[in-house]
C-alpha cells in the first residue's frame, strides 16, 4: 500500500473530515495531494469532485477520496468522469465490496455522516482491499461498454 498515490478533496462541509483523513494518509507514508478546499467557507462541491476525479482518470493518482456533507454529491460528480468508479461508503463492508467487486478508484465520504474514526476505518479497508477480477472484471468492462465511459 505504501506506493499508492491519493488525491483528496472536499467542500466546506467535508473540510474537517478531509483534514483528518489527509493526516491519516500521511501517517501511513502515502503520497497525498490535497485539491482543497482549504477552509470552511462555502464552496461548490462539483469543482473539487471534478478536479480529483479528473486527476485520477488521467492516471496522475492511483485513487481519490472526496468528502462533502453526505458523500452523495461528490459521488454523482465523480461518476460523470470517464474512467471513474466512485463509491460512497458509510461502512467498512461497503468499502471492501466497492474494491473487491467494483474496483472503485474514488471513495466518497460524508463529513456530516461519519466520525473521523469511522472514516479512517473505512479508508483503511478501502486501501487494503484488492480487486478480485474474474467475473467482476467482465462486469466492469460491460459498464464501460454500455455507458461509453
Amino acid at each position: 500500500m505504501a506506493d499508492i498515490s491519493i488525491a483528496v478533496g472536499s467542500d466546506h462541509a467535508g473540510f474537517e473530515l478531509k483534514e483528518a483523513i489527509r493526516e491519516y494518509l500521511e501517517s501511513l507514508n502515502l503520497s497525498v495531494k490535497d485539491f482543497g478546499t482549504f477552509t470552511t467557507d462555502s464552496v461548490d462541491y462539483p469543482d473539487f469532485a471534478y478536479a480529483v476525479a479528473s486527476a485520477v482518470a488521467k492516471g496522475e493518482f492511483d485513487r481519490g477520496i472526496l468528502i462533502c456533507g453526505t458523500g452523495i454529491g461528490m459521488s454523482i460528480v465523480a461518476n460523470k468522469v470517464k474512467g471513474i468508479r466512485a463509491a460512497e461508503c458509510t461502512t467498512s463492508y461497503l468499502a471492501e465490496m466497492s474494491r473487491r467487486h467494483n474496483n472503485a478508484n474514488v471513495l466518497t465520504l460524508g463529513g456530516r455522516v461519519l466520525s473521523a474514526e469511522e472514516a479512517q476505518t473505512i479508508v483503511r479497508v478501502w486501501l487494503e482491499t484488492p480487486f478480485e477480477g474474474g467475473r467482476h472484471q467482465r462486469r466492469i468492462d460491460k459498464i464501460h461498454y454500455l455507458t461509453g465511459m
